[in-house]
C-alpha cells in the first residue's frame, strides 16, 4: 500500500500560513519593539511593567536558545511522524527562532521542514 507524501489540504495550508505569520509578526514585534529599543531597556530599569516582563523573558529565553531548541525538536518529531499540529508548532517556533536570534537552531529546523514533505504521511486520504 503506497503512502502519499505529506501535503496538507487547502483548508490546513491557511490555517498554517495564518499561524507561521502571526509568529512571525509577534516575533518582529518583540524584537524591533522590545528588545532593539534603548528606551525600552532604559525606562525597564526603572518600571515593572508586563512589557518589561515579557522583554526580560524573551531575553532569558533567547539567550538559553529555546526558540531554537524547541524548532528543532518539533521538526525532528515533524520528520519522524508527520502531521499537521507537529508542522505548525515547528514553524511557528523556526519563524521566531529566525528572528529572534537563534538562527543557527532555527535555520536547521526549517530545513527539516521543508525534508518533511518528503515523507510518506499516514494521515492522507485516498
Amino acid at each position: 500500500m503506497a503512502h502519499r507524501s505529506f501535503l496538507p489540504s487547502a483548508r490546513a495550508a491557511n490555517v498554517i500560513i495564518a499561524l507561521g505569520a502571526f509568529a512571525l509578526g509577534w516575533a518582529i514585534y518583540v524584537r524591533y519593539a522590545l528588545l532593539e529599543q534603548s528606551s525600552v531597556g532604559l525606562a525597564c530599569r526603572t518600571l515593572e511593567t508586563v512589557t518589561c516582563e515579557t522583554r526580560a523573558a524573551v531575553i532569558a529565553l533567547f539567550s538559553q536558545s529555546v526558540f531554537g531548541i524547541a524548532a528543532l525538536v518539533c521538526a525532528l518529531i515533524q520528520l519522524i511522524r508527520p502531521s499537521l499540529v507537529m508542522f505548525t508548532l515547528a514553524l511557528m517556533a523556526t519563524c521566531a527562532g529566525l528572528v529572534i536570534y537563534n538562527n543557527n537552531l532555527a535555520g536547521l529546523a526549517g530545513g527539516l521542514l521543508l525534508i518533511s514533505f518528503a515523507r510518506p504521511w499516514r494521515g492522507a486520504r485516498g
